[in-house]
């Protein structure tokens, strides 16, 4: 048997069992076979209560009627955080933001599924994307982009019952300690203002093509 077979052995005993206290030049492992409790025994616990709410869906839409998808286009654009309107589909600002100029396209037809869009609707959601990337990359000097959808509840979507792609801009170092030990989000501007900054330039870059 070599010394680490052996430092092993004595570390977690003959039955596989890990044993508390071992010395120091004993190295601590966890066996993941023959062991009824081991790998468990040793975990720890993040305790977040304050979720439940969402995974039971309380406060969830439960149809257009309480859409805040299909009410926010009722609204005027500041009120309602519109950046732009198309025929189909509209661009609006995301109230809790990941960065700043966190939008999303949303169409107006209230539908949950990519695959239940029209031809003219995925057109268009592709088309307002590209703009908002563009105005986007204009107004703030965005490095790159987080583009996509969480189609629904078990892959995390927020509101399941209506579509929506996110367009997040990344800058490099946007993660750093606050959101990741902080919990804390830092935003330089707030949503009026950013909302007004991407409004303005949005017709500039709308119809600029692969050449922008």
């Amino acid at each position: 048997m070599s010394q680490q077979d052996e430092q092993y052995r004595v570390a977690v005993g003959n039955d596989g069992r890990a044993s508390v206290g071992e010395t120091s030049d004993q190295p601590y492992r966890v066996p993941v076979s023959n062991d009824e409790n081991g790998p468990a025994s040793v975990f720890e616990h993040l305790w977040t209560p304050y979720r439940m709410a969402y995974i039971r869906g309380e406060g969830k839409p439960t149809g257009d009627h309480d859409c805040p998808f299909c009410l926010i286009p009722k609204m005027g654009d500041e009120e309602g955080l519109i950046v732009a309107r198309g025929r189909t589909v509209f661009a609006v600002l995301n109230l809790y933001p990941y960065n700043a100029g966190h939008l999303m396209v949303v169409p107006y037809r209230h539908v949950p599924d990519y695959t239940d869009l029209t031809v003219e609707e995925v057109a268009e959601l592709g088309d307002l994307t590209q703009t908002a990337m563009r105005t986007i990359r204009a107004v703030s000097g965005a490095h790159g982009f987080n583009i996509g959808m969480n189609q629904g509840h078990i892959a995390g979507a927020g509101i399941a019952d209506h579509l929506h792609q996110h367009v997040v801009p990344r800058w490099g170092g946007d993660t750093n300690f606050m959101p990741v030990i902080g919990l804390t989000r830092v935003l330089p501007q707030v949503l009026t203002e950013t909302r007004r900054l991407l409004a303005d330039a949005w017709a500039e870059h709308a119809d600029t093509g692969a050449e922008a």
